[in-house]
């Protein structure tokens, strides 16, 4: 059955005049009559008593026109629903985040987010790196948001901050007493890594081989917040992102050692798949991300 032919069925059914659903649907009355003549030879039964004062639908076309105002009213609440969504007054948004970005600085721009547009619904996915990139290709994030970078091909990088990696310790670190500190001489020091996948650690170990050095591993943690603990309990130093120890340096828990002739910057990516739609909502949410990061990254700590 042709859906151009149905709906000027309906227009004709709901006016009980050709020449009423013409002027309704805005084209001519003999193409609605032929149309008309189309759809009741498709189905070979009459949908219409052509009188001298109008048409009547006939039992065919009075049962037709139930079916009918179901599918025009699903497809009104479907053009709604799509109005809605692109007002953002509906819908969810999925935004994957790699550990540093999901768990110090998302959560208050979700927050933001969700005061904003209190109809969409929120996830946020916390993973590293490696994963976040998969959650992305499996289509199960609309946004993704890493620390570390992406080699595959098909997938774009967009730079949007720059993050500073800084050395911490307990401060009574026997280095706290040394005036200088070179980065041979951290690399003597036990350190606390994060897990494979990291994209932190990745960082971290391409800075230290440009150099030609590695470190002395005392263990691996699979959270920020772990290394932090460890640290403060004096089981080694390591490297994070200065945005993770605002409170621990508040706190007098941790102290950022002074490296000389070596620091980290590194660029946390929005990732986005060749090919995939990007909706609304999460061009949305980067619009915002940005406007709220705008501040210096030591206003963080």
């Amino acid at each position: 059955m042709n859906i151009n032919h149905l709906a000027i069925f309906h227009a004709v059914a709901e006016e009980g005049s050709v020449t009423r659903a013409a002027e309704r649907l805005c084209i001519s009355q003999p193409a609605v009559s032929k149309q008309l003549r189309e759809l009741e030879k498709t189905l070979g039964m009459a949908l219409f008593h052509r009188l001298s004062k109008g048409v009547q639908l006939t039992e065919a076309g009075e049962l037709l026109l139930g079916y009918s105002r179901q599918l025009f009213a699903l497809e009104a609440e479907a053009e709604q629903a799509l109005r809605e969504l692109w007002a953002l007054e509906r819908g969810r948004l999925r935004v994957g985040a790699s550990t540093t970005i999901g768990t110090y600085l998302l959560p208050e721009i979700c927050a933001q987010f969700s005061q904003r547009y209190p109809g969409i619904e929120m996830q946020l996915e916390i993973a590293n790196s490696r994963t976040v990139e998969q959650l992305l290709r499996d289509n199960k994030i609309d946004l993704a948001l890493t620390e570390g970078p992406a080699e595959a091909t098909d997938i774009k990088l967009e730079v949007w901050l720059e993050d500073e990696l800084v050395v911490i310790a307990p401060p009574y670190h026997p280095l706290v007493q040394e005036p200088v500190i070179t980065v041979e001489r951290l690399c003597a020091e036990p350190f606390i890594w994060r897990e494979v996948g990291s994209g932190t650690q990745a960082i971290i170990e391409q800075a230290l081989q440009t150099k030609g050095l590695q470190v002395q591993a005392a263990m691996s943690l699979g959270s920020t917040e772990a290394i932090k603990r460890a640290v403060a309990a004096g089981m080694g130093i390591s490297i994070v992102s200065c945005l993770t120890i605002g409170a621990e340096l508040a706190a007098g828990t941790l102290i950022v050692l002074p490296i000389i002739d070596f620091s980290i910057y590194r660029p946390l990516h929005r990732l986005r798949l060749t090919g995939k739609y990007e909706g609304r909502a999460a061009r949305e949410f980067v619009k915002l991300l940005k406007q709220s990061i705008t501040k210096d990254l030591s206003s963080y700590l």
